[in-house]
Order: structure tokens, then sequence, then C-alpha cells
């Protein structure tokens, strides 16, 4: 017998995702793969009707010269019919996601958004009132710390809602913990 879930409503978890750093490596950052993964292994298992996940890319101004968008993704079709694609790095990131999310029957949404990830992020929790945030942490040292200061401490003390912050297993770092 199934619970019923109330109101019929699924549980949105929100999912911040980024690029990897490493060069002329256009994927998605090790610290983002391990967190979706984690997610669908550990929260979502087989209960794929009662989640949705929404991604959200955050991109630093003018790093390559792409204008805000307002596009929501859903499927992998939204991505087919792009002009411009070459434009927007962060699409072939959220299509990563998008896709897999639809190979595992997971009802998902991805955009992008322009501004300092830390602050982005918080701001859209506060619009779209996820259930969850789940935030990758590339495990940098005390010292890159200092001059990175991490999206996912920020998150964990500044968003209005539940925060998970999935570390990056020791085998998975790369040799310069600058590059994800």
């Amino acid at each position: 017998m199934e619970m019923e879930i109330e109101g019929g409503s699924v549980t949105r978890i929100l999912m911040g995702v980024s690029e990897s750093t490493i060069k002329g490596h256009p994927h998605a950052s090790i610290s983002s793969r391990g967190a979706f993964d984690w997610t669908i292994q550990k929260i979502v298992r087989y209960n794929t009707s009662a989640f949705k996940l929404l991604f959200l890319h955050v991109q630093v101004p003018d790093e390559d010269g792409f204008d805000d968008m307002d596009s929501i993704y859903a499927s992998p079709e939204d991505f087919k019919s792009l002009m411009n694609r070459d434009r927007a790095k962060g699409l072939h990131l959220l299509e990563y996601f998008v896709t897999r999310c639809h190979e595992i029957g997971v009802s998902c949404e991805a955009w992008i958004k322009k501004g300092d990830p830390k602050e982005v992020i918080c701001h859209e929790v506060k619009r779209v009132q996820p259930d969850l945030l789940v935030v990758g942490s590339r495990g940098l040292g005390p010292f890159q710390r200092v001059f990175v200061g991490t999206v996912s401490e920020f998150c964990v003390k500044h968003a209005e809602c539940p925060v998970i912050t999935i570390k990056r297993s020791a085998d998975e770092a790369p040799q310069d913990p600058v590059d994800d």
C-alpha cells in the first residue's frame, strides 16, 4: 500500500550545479555530478514520482558574454531548438542533468542565472521555495578557502530552507584542488 502524499505534492529539491573548472573540459563539475548521484541514490531512490529536481546554474557575469536567460528547460527536446547554442556554455551542463533525469524518470526544471553564485542561489531559494537545497562541496583546503570562500558554507548559513552539502570523495579530487 502506497502512502498518499498530502495534496499530491512532490518534494522539490533545488541543486546548484557548476561546470568543471578544468580548462577545455566543458562538463559538469565533479562536485555537481557527485551531488546529483548522491541525491538520486540516497533520497529519490525508486520513488521517482515523489520528487522534482530543480537545477540552477549561476554564471559569473561576463565570463562568456552570455545574456541572462529566463528560459526553463524541462526535457531533452527543449535544448534541440536553441539557436546560438554555442554562446551558452551553461546549456550543455543543464542538458546533462535534464537528460539524466529523463532517463531515470524524475521530473525536473533547469535554468541559468547570472551573478555571484552564493547570493543568486540564496535569492532563488527565496523565490522558488524548494523543500531542500543540495550543493556539492569542492572540499577546498583552508588555504584555498580563504580566497574562494565556499558557496556551500554561505548557503548553509543564509538559505531559507534545509541545505545538504555533498562532499567530494577523496579519490575524486583532482591534483589541483581548485580544478573540479
